[in-house]
């Protein structure tokens, strides 16, 4: 890649994230990381965790499973190197840093759990001829 699309595609980043949007690397449930723009501004963990579940089903029609854990890459500088870390997003103020935290970087990498709601296990304990 040429410097100068390096340069173009950083000052293009920052643009979309003073705009509100960030790209993300996201893995859902281990599979392969899936790339997508989310928006970071004013968001709330459930409505990460909405956003995430719609380009989920949108990836995957059909997937009835939904966002039920987030991690992130949290960078850390120490004595002039940068480490990362992965932690859970449990709250509101947990969006915020990591969005703050990332102002300075391309993306960030998320992993996702899915987990198949209690419905959903219950039907598919029950053979389909003993359903209502």
């Amino acid at each position: 890649m040429s410097f100068s699309l390096i340069v173009f595609n950083f000052l293009l980043c920052r643009f979309e994230t003073m705009v509100g949007w960030i790209d993300v690397h996201a893995q859902f449930n281990g599979g392969e990381p899936q790339r997508l723009k989310i928006r970071c501004l004013g968001v709330t963990l459930r409505g990460l965790k909405d956003e995430l579940n719609e380009f989920n089903q949108w990836v995957n029609p059909g997937d009835t499973r939904r966002v039920e854990y987030v991690r992130y890459k949290r960078p850390t500088l120490n004595e002039g190197r940068i480490s990362f870390s992965w932690v859970e997003l449990t709250n509101d103020e947990n969006v915020t840093s990591m969005f703050w935290e990332h102002n300075k970087f391309l993306w960030i990498d998320m992993r996702i759990t899915l987990l198949r709601s209690t419905e959903d296990i219950i039907n598919s304990l029950i053979p389909p001829e003993d359903r209502d």
